[in-house]
């Protein structure tokens, strides 16, 4: 079994590093893998109706005789889609093999509905470590150290994050920060004493970190590379935590608890996606396609290509993504990605759609005199927005009027306000559970869009209630 596991890793580690480099034939491995995909799958209770055909004698074999292309461009398209609602009803269908084979447990946060089951089993953690590790290995080694700060127990990423740091021969500590009291005391004592230079985790956790240490008249921990993940970031929010930092800021991941990683940073800045572990469509109201690295926009259909223990075939996963279509000048012959955030990541006010990038971006212009804005949450009730916000000093009159009027633009028609405030609610820290809907805009007007969050973020959202009425008088609509 060992011996297994070692060839897996060796075969693998050539397939990346030919893949990062355009040797070979791309489409071949991926249409093999995915024969491979369709036969475990098949057998899964998930799968049990929508591929049966695939359980036939001889399916699969007469299938590998095809070209690769009529594969991936004809067999593909005929498989149906997998929604995100049906893997949550049904995630652990999705099983190929017991549940005591895995290695670890996990689930997914489980704040848009159940919990998705994503354990990991052992090849599963071999092949996303080392797709990983490649690609970050180009800019991290054996001389940093890392802080990994994800407050998600239960969900796979921060110990696949720190696997990937093994593989790359980098010390880390992994640590965990109590939601309640947010006392991130022995965090920056550590960061400090160990010397970390390298921050892995939430942006949201990240700014948590430096507000605490502002109030706590700390010095502000220095970084030279932020690994960012797991919520919305744009190019504002970037150059937000660089100036705060003074670190080169990336989003260094993309994917999902469920479906692995399935893009991944270089030096230069740029998400590649790991052709070698997936197969990828964009689907939108056009139809559905291949990505196949030309300029394309829509939402992501993810196929796993090396998750036996747990297959995905086609599942949609609510994600907007567009593909750039530029070669990248880090060298990779992998396709580079941006990311969109949700559908639902836009707040309707009226005939007013408000993006968080567009926000942000007004929020952190640059060469603005007087207090700088750490961060922010938005508070809608009624015909009211009002903008908390936290600074690294206290403001002026004329300071609020100037930021009011900025950041008051898109909300036409509606009485707008900014507040400073000492601190902010709790569930601004929860960007990579709840979403940036949740945990920067709350709408009071929308009550119903908590009723499925669990009881520890359930609780968290009443602390917060209790302190968005306490500095703005707002209450839910429900009362």
């Amino acid at each position: 079994m060992r011996t297994d596991y070692v060839n897996l890793l060796e075969s693998h580690l050539r397939t990346v590093r030919d893949v990062h480099a355009g040797r070979g034939d791309l489409r071949a491995l991926q249409a093999r893998k995915f024969l491979g995909t369709l036969a475990v799958a098949a057998h899964s209770k998930l799968y049990a109706e929508s591929l049966r055909a695939w359980r036939a004698d001889g399916a699969i074999a007469a299938a590998e005789l095809l070209p690769a292309d009529v594969v991936l461009r004809e067999t593909l398209p005929t498989v149906p889609f997998l929604g995100r609602g049906e893997l949550r009803e049904r995630s652990r269908d999705a099983f190929t093999r017991q549940i005591t084979s895995f290695l670890h447990y996990y689930e997914s946060s489980g704040t848009t509905g159940d919990p998705v089951a994503a354990p990991k089993a052992i090849d599963d953690l071999i092949v996303n470590t080392v797709n990983i590790g490649e690609m970050w290995g180009r800019m991290l080694g054996p001389a940093d150290s890392a802080l990994i700060l994800i407050n998600g127990p239960f969900a796979p990423a921060g110990y696949q994050f720190e696997k990937v740091l093994e593989y790359l021969g980098v010390m880390s500590m992994r640590l965990w920060v109590d939601n309640v009291t947010g006392d991130y005391t022995r965090v920056l004592r550590l960061t400090h004493e160990l010397r970390a230079n390298i921050y892995v985790g939430t942006a949201s956790r990240l700014l948590e970190m430096l507000h605490f240490a502002v109030r706590s008249g700390v010095a502000l921990p220095r970084f030279d590379r932020l690994l960012l993940m797991a919520e919305q970031t744009g190019a504002n929010l970037l150059r937000h935590v660089e100036r705060l930092t003074g670190a080169t800021a990336y989003v260094a991941s993309y994917g999902s608890s469920e479906t692995g990683t399935t893009a991944v940073t270089c030096e230069r800045g740029r998400l590649h996606l790991q052709v070698q572990s997936y197969l990828l469509e964009l689907h939108d109201e056009r139809g559905t396609r291949l990505v196949d690295g030309t300029p394309d926009s829509g939402e992501l259909v993810v196929t796993t290509l090396d998750l036996p223990a747990r297959p995905l075939v086609r599942y949609r996963t609510g994600d907007l993504v567009e593909t750039t279509g530029v070669r990248c000048p880090c060298g990779l012959a992998l396709p580079v990605i941006r990311t969109l955030g949700r559908q639902q990541d836009v707040l309707t006010l009226g005939s007013a759609n408000v993006r968080q990038e567009d926000f942000e971006a007004a929020l952190w212009s640059d060469g603005e005199p007087g207090p700088y804005v750490l961060n922010y949450m938005l508070v809608v009730r009624g015909q009211d927005v009002v903008c908390l916000v936290t600074t690294d000093r206290p403001p002026n009159d004329a300071w609020l009027a100037s930021m009011t009027a900025r950041l008051g633009t898109p909300f036409t028609g509606r009485r707008f306000a900014v507040r400073v405030v000492d601190t902010l609610p709790p569930l601004a820290t929860m960007g990579s559970y709840v979403g940036w809907k949740l945990s920067r805009v709350l709408d009071l007007d929308e009550v119903r869009m908590w009723d499925t969050l669990p009881a520890p973020i359930e609780a968290v959202l009443f602390e917060t209630l209790n302190q968005v009425e306490a500095s703005t008088g707002l209450r839910p609509g429900n009362g």
